[in-house]
């Protein structure tokens, strides 16, 4: 068992079942300028390897219409029938724009979208969106593949056992970036919930806040410094290949090796995700350092970001965006 970290569990008080609101997880996180009918056959590999890691405690899928069902059998079934490409179309050019198909990507800005989670809110998840197919994507758009853990598999198994997790999941996914780090995950409406863990926000950097529109932006950009930051070949060679990577980070812990063979490389900042702690000093220098390097490849910051903080100003959504920089 390994070191506790910080609890940030946000209960729903008008609840007669004490409803949690938000939690803390480990989140691994990939992003892949390809679409579906690239990812299909990598993302039904990841299926297993998730569920080898942690078991069979997946027990609900639900689908870009917010429809649900659970995992039977028959409901594993349908999600890995859902990862074969369709033979009706390649591209949404081809599909008549009154058709149902061609309505619902389009609210979506995706092919395809799916969720697993597991019983009450427990911290376990996989989700997978699969950007528009289109002829002319829209710039910066990427699919997201993305995993989540509680807090306490982190402390019971430690941290190498979910750092082997993401880098056999990273082995099998075409990725121009991810990471893996602490992070807050939400039941519902989260413009209505981060107001209420403002004060967390602010004391532990490292606990990051994730994204709902990355899919649409990330590109060729950096989302943030992680604990793990996976850097594909054309973000490495932006930061001057892995070699200039590792003769320019200096901080003890932090190491630089490939993953794969497709000159893809890992950044790891020590030997496990560290959430820091400003009301002790502890800004994590590490995480500082790194992002000043991967800095000219940061996504940036984009003042329509702050609509979805409810309760912050734009100027304190901007702060916490920078926190690893000013």
């Amino acid at each position: 068992m390994t070191e506790a970290y910080p609890r940030i569990r946000l209960v729903d008080s008008d609840a007669e079942d004490a409803r949690l609101l938000a939690r803390d997880v480990v989140r691994i996180v990939f992003y892949l300028p390809h679409d579906h009918v690239e990812l299909g056959a990598g993302v039904e590999q990841v299926l297993p390897l998730y569920r080898h890691a942690v078991g069979d405690v997946l027990t609900r899928a639900w689908d870009s219409d917010g429809e649900s069902f659970p995992l039977t059998e028959a409901g594993w079934g349908e999600v890995q029938a859902s990862l074969r490409p369709s033979a009706s179309f390649r591209f949404i050019e081809e599909l008549a724009e009154d058709s149902d198909s061609f309505q619902r990507m389009t609210r979506l800005q995706a092919e395809c979208s799916w969720t697993l989670t597991g019983d009450d809110f427990d911290g376990y998840s996989l989700r997978y969106l699969a950007r528009l197919p289109s002829k002319t994507p829209l710039e910066g758009s990427v699919s997201v593949l993305s995993a989540t853990l509680p807090t306490e598999y982190l402390e019971l198994h430690g941290p190498g056992r979910v750092r082997d997790l993401a880098m056999s999941l990273a082995s099998v996914l075409p990725l121009a970036s991810g990471h893996a780090g602490l992070a807050l995950e939400f039941a519902g409406a989260r413009r209505k919930v981060l107001p209420l863990v403002s004060e967390e926000l602010r004391r532990y950097p490292g606990v990051d806040v994730p994204r709902v529109d990355a899919h649409l932006t990330v590109g060729r950009h950096v989302e943030g410094v992680h604990w793990l930051n996976f850097l594909g070949a054309s973000l490495l060679q932006a930061v001057g290949g892995r070699e200039s990577l590792r003769g320019r980070l200096q901080s003890p812990g932090t190491t630089v090796r490939e993953v794969g063979n497709a000159g893809t490389v890992v950044v790891t900042l020590g030997t496990g995700p560290a959430s820091g702690d400003l009301s002790k000093g502890d800004d994590l220098p590490a995480y500082r350092e790194l992002a000043r390097v991967l800095e000219p490849v940061l996504e940036p910051f984009r003042p329509g970001y702050a609509l979805a903080w409810r309760g912050f100003s734009e100027d304190e959504v901007h702060c916490w965006w920078r926190r690893f920089l000013d």
